[in-house]
């Protein structure tokens, strides 16, 4: 049953963000019970489905509100400052929209964006190129999936799924679209981390799984050309949105605690907390690492709008360009978030850490979603830019 009384909903693009802030701050009502309970979101979820927002992305021709990849990730910056666990499966969902236009051909992703705009579907995922557990084989006409994957976020209370396997003969990596009713597909509630405690990043079972021709994703198929190899940089950035918009939220619970319930030290010759010149500097260093993030997170989104209007005729050196403006905001966005979030309670004091206010999951959730792909490749992939002119090698994961 949904706890809440008031469901917000989408009409015009206009209206994508004004509905995000007001279910976000619903989402927070919630948010440290469910971060305490873990298991599926599904009020929240099914708030989101009514809400319109899951069409965003999709144009306006197929049923959708033609979104820019910068209203669609400040969607997903918004509802992290409430719950980041809702802003990953929310920017799945649209990663997964992508990946259907980006490996897929026309007739596929145009009647899946449809049907995803008619029906207010949920995509979530199987798709982990990392776990070779998956094996697919060819038969008559159609080809079977078995097999076991981790880390499938979002898979749980999904209509549809992206799942990927290695063909048996090849090895190559093949990649589909298929219900997540689909006979054979088993979904697991073994997701217990420290962290995004609400993804549902568990383990799936695929057996035998039939998967007709029309719904592999092999017209152009994966990473197959510079174009289609935006898909790893569209991941990057939903976590680069999920990181900062974390960090909002951190400092802005930090500063209700610090403007209200904080205590000026004995030492410090100030009556409020608010004027305690060591509280002051972190604040400022907190504005300041925001202010840096939001600057490069902007560019590394225009980037990307500039390549996503090129489409098919994208080259690998404009492709380059944004993996770069890409690449550095993931880091920054990493170390801020981290940063950020460890170094509120140098500004809210020992009291800060009682257990019901639970400011410790703004950390946990950047701790365990940052450790998603090492950020040290990143860096080495700036320097390899910085000191030998190389752009960064497209993968699943730059």
């Amino acid at each position: 049953m949904n706890v809440f009384n008031q469901t917000h909903r989408i009409s015009q693009l206009s209206d994508a963000s004004a509905v995000a802030q007001a279910l976000a701050q619903q989402f927070a009502h919630t948010a440290i019970e469910r971060d305490r309970q873990g298991g599926t979101p599904k009020d929240e979820r099914d708030l989101i489905r009514q809400s319109g927002l899951l069409s965003l992305s999709i144009p306006e021709e197929f049923g959708g509100f033609s979104a820019s990849w910068q209203q669609t990730l400040d969607v997903v910056r918004i509802f992290a400052q409430a719950d980041s666990s809702l802003a990953h499966v929310f920017g799945f969902h649209h990663l997964h929209l992508a990946t259907i236009r980006l490996f897929g051909n026309q007739q596929q992703w145009q009647r899946w964006y449809q049907l995803t705009a008619e029906k207010s579907w949920f995509w979530g995922n199987a798709l982990n190129p990392l776990d070779k557990r998956t094996v697919v084989k060819y038969q008559d006409g159609w080809y079977e999936f078995s097999g076991k994957k981790s880390f499938c976020s979002g898979a749980l209370d999904s209509e549809m799924l992206i799942v990927s396997g290695l063909d048996e003969h090849t090895g190559k990596l093949l990649i589909a679209a298929v219900p997540t009713s689909r006979s054979g597909i088993t979904l697991y509630h073994d997701w217990d981390n420290i962290g995004q405690r609400q993804t549902d990043s568990g383990s799936a079972i695929f057996e035998r799984v039939r998967v007709e021709a029309k719904d592999m994703l092999i017209d152009p198929g994966p990473l197959s050309t510079p174009f289609s190899s935006l898909r790893p940089l569209i991941a990057q950035l939903i976590f680069v949105n999920m990181f900062l918009g974390v960090a909002e939220g951190a400092l802005a619970e930090a500063k209700h605690y610090t403007s209200k319930e904080t205590r000026a030290w004995f030492l410090s010759d100030v009556e409020h907390a608010t004027d305690d010149p060591y509280i002051l500097r972190h604040y400022g260093e907190f504005w300041l690492e925001l202010e840096s993030l939001r600057l490069l997170n902007q560019h590394a989104i225009s980037k990307l709008q500039w390549a996503w209007e090129i489409g098919e005729d994208l080259t690998e050196q404009q492709r380059g360009e944004v993996a770069l403006a890409v690449a550095t905001a993931k880091v920054a966005a990493t170390r801020t978030s981290l940063d950020i979030s460890n170094r509120i309670f140098e500004v809210t004091g020992a009291r800060a850490t009682h257990a019901a206010l639970r400011f410790d999951r703004f950390w946990r959730n950047v701790r365990t979603q940052t450790l998603h792909d090492p950020v040290e490749y990143k860096l080495k992939d700036l320097g390899q830019w910085a000191l030998n002119d190389r752009y960064p090698k497209a993968s699943f994961y730059s």
